[in-house]
C-alpha cells in the first residue's frame, strides 16, 4: 500500500468512526500517523482490560514516616496503552509482620488509591456498566484489586469491609501466608496446607456472595481445584504462562513453579473462568502473541485474557507496561492487537482476549450487587 493510499484509508476510517460514535482511548487527533486503522478500530470497540497491573505504594508503620505521593499520570498512561481499565493491584507481603500490620497496610493502600484516582479524575468500577461507560466516554477506570488477602487475618467480615471500600477483585494468595488463618498453599513455597484451607473456602464463598472476582494466581493446583469445588461463580487466574514455555528457555526452578500445565488451565476454563497471559519468559511482542496462542490452543479463545503483571507508572520494580519490549511501539494494547492481526487472530478474537472475556466474568460476578 502506498503512502497516499494509507493516509487516505486512515482519514476514511476516522471519518467513519466519528460518524458512528465510536469511542477511542486516544481521540482521533491524538493518534500517531502510523497507527493501523484496523488496530485503531479494534481498540475503539474493545473495553480492554489488563487483569493484573501494579502500582507502587510505600507502606509505613509510623505515619510520621510517610512521604509525599509520587506524581503519577495514570490516566495518561492508560490512554497511551489502549486499556479502558486495569485491575490495579498492590501486594502486602513483607517479612517480620505482626498481627494487625497487614490490615493497617491495606488501609494505607486503599487511601493511596483514593488520592491517586482523585488526582487523575478517575474512579473505581463496581460493575460492568461502570466499565462500559468509562470506555464509551474515553475515561480510564480501575477495578480495585489486591494481591494476597493477608489483611483478612482470620476475620471474615474484613472481606465485606474491603468490598465497601471498592474492592472488586481479590487474589487469595501471594508469597506469604496470612499470619492468623492461611487461605491456601502458594506455588512459590513448600505446600503444607493441603491446598485450599477451610477458611480459604469461606473467603471464596464470601466473595461470591458479595460480588468480588476471585483470583487464583499464585495458588497451587490443589488450592485452585479446592476453590473450584466450593465456588458458585467463575474464577480467574490473572497472570501466568503455560509450563510449556519453560522448555523454550533456561528457566529457573522458581519460575517453573509459577507456570501452569494444560490440565491446570483447563480446570479453570471448564468452570467458565479466564486466564491472563503475562510478560514473563517472552522477549518481544511477537513472542507474547505466541504465548497467547499457546494459551488459546490449551483452553479456547473464550477463556484467555491479558494480565501483564507490569506497572503503568514506570515507578515499580516491574517493567513499564507501555515499553516492556524493544519492539513494543504505540502503547501496549495497540502493539499487541497489531501483532495479533499479523498472526491470524480475528478482530472479534482480539476483542475477547483484550477484555471481553474478563468483562463477561466481571458482569456475572457483580450482577445483582451494588
Amino acid at each position: 500500500m502506498g503512502r497516499h493510499q494509507s493516509n487516505s484509508s486512515r482519514r476514511e476510517f476516522l471519518t467513519a468512526l466519528s460518524g458512528t460514535g465510536g469511542a477511542m482511548l486516544l481521540a482521533p487527533h491524538q493518534l500517531s500517523a502510523d497507527v493501523d486503522p484496523r488496530v485503531a478500530q479494534i481498540v475503539s470497540r474493545t473495553t480492554a482490560v489488563d487483569m493484573h497491573s501494579h502500582v507502587q505504594i510505600r507502606f509505613v508503620k509510623d505515619p510520621a514516616d510517610a512521604k509525599p505521593d509520587p506524581d503519577i499520570d495514570l490516566a495518561g498512561e492508560m490512554k497511551r496503552s489502549g486499556f479502558s481499565a486495569v485491575c490495579q493491584t498492590y501486594n502486602l507481603d513483607a517479612a517480620g509482620i505482626a498481627v494487625g500490620d497487614y490490615y493497617k497496610y491495606n488501609l494505607q493502600a486503599l487511601a493511596f488509591e483514593d488520592r491517586l484516582l482523585a488526582r487523575n479524575k478517575m474512579r473505581r468500577a463496581l460493575n460492568l456498566k461502570d466499565l462500559q461507560t468509562a470506555h464509551d466516554q474515553r475515561q480510564p477506570i480501575i477495578v480495585q484489586s489486591v494481591e494476597g488477602a493477608q489483611f483478612i487475618e482470620g476475620r471474615l467480615e474484613r472481606v465485606e469491609e474491603a468490598y465497601n471500600r471498592g474492592l472488586r477483585h481479590l487474589q487469595l494468595v501471594h508469597e506469604r501466608d496470612d499470619v492468623v488463618l492461611p487461605l491456601g498453599d502458594v506455588y512459590t513455597a513448600a505446600p503444607h496446607l493441603g491446598g485450599l484451607t477451610p477458611f480459604g473456602a469461606q473467603v471464596v464463598k464470601e466473595c461470591n456472595r458479595l460480588g468480588i472476582v476471585v483470583d487464583l494466581a499464585h495458588g497451587t493446583y490443589e488450592t485452585v481445584t479446592g476453590a473450584l469445588k466450593v465456588a458458585t461463580q467463575p474464577l480467574i487466574i490473572s497472570h501466568t504462562g503455560m509450563s510449556s514455555e519453560a522448555g523454550k528457555r533456561n528457566t529457573s526452578a522458581d519460575m517453573q513453579r509459577r507456570l501452569i500445565t494444560k490440565e491446570h488451565a483447563r480446570e479453570v476454563a471448564d468452570a467458565g473462568g479466564v486466564i491472563g497471559v503475562w510478560w514473563r519468559l517472552v522477549y518481544t511482542t511477537k513472542e507474547y502473541v505466541a504465548a497467547i496462542r499457546d494459551m488459546v490452543d490449551a483452553v479456547g479463545v473464550d477463556h484467555v485474557g491479558i494480565g501483564t503483571d507490569t506497572d503503568l507508572t514506570a515507578s515499580y520494580v516491574l517493567p513499564y507496561t507501555n515499553k516492556i519490549w524493544p519492539d513494543e511501539n504505540g502503547g501496549f494494547f495497540y502493539a499487541v492487537a497489531g501483532e495479533m492481526l499479523k498472526h491470524g487472530f480475528t478482530p472479534d478474537e482480539i476483542g475477547k482476549i483484550g477484555g471481553g472475556n474478563f468483562c463477561r466474568i466481571f458482569a456475572k460476578v457483580t450482577t445483582g450487587h451494588a
